[in-house]
């Protein structure tokens, strides 16, 4: 049996795990328990199955399925036969889904049969310009035959169980991850076998799991967070974690209950959501001890860990992000991410790159140590990677400051910012005041052009159910409780925000909707509150 200490690629950490700690489960999803053992032998048939069916080392595969086990099987099976997977967001269709199988490289693609339309829509567009495909494969999920053309899972996934005969190759790419694309189209992040940290994520997981945890996520499995921060560290640590569909508010907690999770994942506008979840008796009554938050509102951390019962540490990671990490363990302020862990060098600095003053906003940078281990590098596009990767430094894109102790708090992803009358706006902090009104649900915060050269800030604001909104009156709170220059001037009330499947805010399409007819505006509304220039 290989020494733990000696494992280098996930594959070999994954038989490991198999063999060690065998009937042990580790995937637990509606009906389902799979073993560390059945999991290994299920990623060996996705290989083999995939081999048999004509598939070359470097190959790519694209994985266009809701949440499942088998998408797990594939995710980490394929890298185990030098193939390499493609997670695409199951929001995706038309010109945004050809785009990315097109630029992938993909000859493979395996989507749900409840998602198979969206493939089939692009008609000549999946022969044309998509002409790598070679085989589509369709999980089927009812009777229904399979459509014209295309093949079954299963003919994969019935495969040898047998340990593939692979030697990995170091600069094998394992699989692509396509970034949300907030500005044109998304880019994909590559990942190769050397990228993979398996000794420093294991010491990570000895640091903050204990033997008896069970973690849970109820994100998609198309992101880095459920697929790497759940499942892989789930592997790491060797402890089961339960898998659900899809995030539910209402239901959450139940299925916490359910899967009897000791810890979750909660990316930042899930910690708002569930808090304004009507309370139950049986809030505090739940088997959690730990959450892992990004962007939690300061405000609602002491108040979520009091109705929940839970403790939360806060952390910051990206996908293309150069493997920065950091993290807050409880030994750093409320609202704070604490500080970097795992790199050498880091700064703020302004946009001409100057290092800004403590308590003074600016973009997170950090030193490559190994261009092969912490750069960044976006799939055929050389100039996107050189402009992430500057000189010696990684340009995270999102702004921070820092307090004298060195802990860093988040303000807004750069292209989410604002500024406006000279000051600079951060759209989660709108968000979060306005969210405060005891009338709003749910709020985002985005800047439209100003006939001042800057940005005016405009927000969508959806009302408690059976509430009703009085915009003068929510005016009247946000000019009370932020800076002058922060108070929105446009507001559109929606009956849905529009979200990511991780719950982030498609703010894209709101800033090319932007301002209106039906759009009301505070200026002409409340002169009032109009400061002067």
């Amino acid at each position: 049996m290989t020494d733990v200490s000696q494992l280098t690629f996930f594959p070999d950490l994954i038989e490991h795990q198999g063999e060690t700690l065998g009937d042990k489960p580790y995937i637990l999803h509606e009906n389902q328990v799979v073993s560390f053992l059945e999991f290994d032998r299920g990623t060996c048939r996705a290989a083999n199955g995939l081999a048999a069916q004509g598939a070359q080392q470097g190959n790519g595969v694209a994985i266009l399925m809701r949440n499942c086990v088998d998408y797990l099987f594939l995710f980490y099976g394929l890298p185990r036969k030098g193939f390499y997977s493609v997670p695409i967001n199951v929001a995706l269709r038309g010109d945004g889904l050809a785009y990315i199988l097109k630029n992938s490289d993909v000859k493979y693609l395996i989507v749900g049969e409840d998602l198979y339309p969206r493939v089939a829509e692009l008609g000549g567009q999946l022969e044309g310009r998509v002409g790598a495909i070679e085989k589509v494969f369709v999980r089927r999920i009812s009777e229904t035959p399979l459509p014209p053309g295309t093949s079954d899972l299963k003919d994969i996934l019935d495969a040898s169980p047998e340990r593939p005969e692979y030697d990995p190759d170091p600069d094998a790419i394992t699989h692509l991850m396509y970034t949300s694309g907030t500005t044109g189209f998304p880019k994909g992040v590559v990942n190769r076998n050397r990228n993979t940290n398996i000794q420093g994520m294991m010491a990570l997981c000895s640091i903050i799991y204990k033997p008896d945890d069970v973690l849970f996520t109820a994100l998609p499995l198309f992101h880095a967070n459920a697929l790497i921060l759940t499942a892989a560290f789930a592997m790491c640590a060797g402890i089961p974690f339960g898998l659900e569909k899809r995030f539910s508010a209402s239901g959450f907690w139940d299925s916490v209950r359910k899967y009897g999770a000791t810890s979750f994942n909660a990316l930042g506008a899930m910690v708002p959501i569930l808090m304004k979840q009507p309370e139950r008796p049986s809030d505090a009554d739940n088997p959690v001890r730990m959450v892992f938050t990004a962007a939690c509102p300061a405000n609602l951390w002491e108040p979520f860990e009091r109705r929940f019962n839970v403790k939360i540490m806060e952390g910051y990671g990206a996908v293309d992000g150069g493997g920065v990490l950091i993290m807050n363990f409880g030994d750093s302020p409320v609202g704070s991410m604490g500080k970097p862990i795992n790199v050498t060098e880091w700064k703020l600095v302004d946009d001409e790159g100057n290092e800004v003053p403590e308590g003074q906003p600016g973009e997170l940078i950090t030193r490559v140590t190994d261009k092969k281990s912490s750069g960044v590098e976006y799939y055929k596009n050389p100039e996107a990677s050189k402009e992430k990767v500057r000189g010696e430094w990684v340009h995270s894109g999102d702004l921070m400051y820092a307090d004298k102790e060195g802990n860093l708090y988040f303000i807004d992803r750069k292209s989410d910012s604002m500024r406006r009358r000279g000051e600079n706006i951060s759209s989660l902090e709108v968000e979060n005041m306005v969210e405060k009104h005891l009338a709003v649900a749910e709020c985002a915060a985005f800047g439209v052009p100003s006939e001042l050269g800057e940005d005016e800030v405009m927000i969508w604001v959806k009302p408690n159910a059976g509430a009703k909104l009085d915009l003068k009156d929510l005016m009247r709170h946000c000019a009370e409780n932020m800076a002058h220059f922060m108070v929105p001037r446009y507001v559109d009330i929606v009956d849905d925000i529009p979200r990511t499947g991780t719950l982030r805010v498609k703010k894209t399409q709101m800033k090319r909707q932007a301002v209106t007819e039906r759009t009301w505006d505070r200026e002409k509304e409340m002169p009032e509150l109009k400061p002067k220039r």
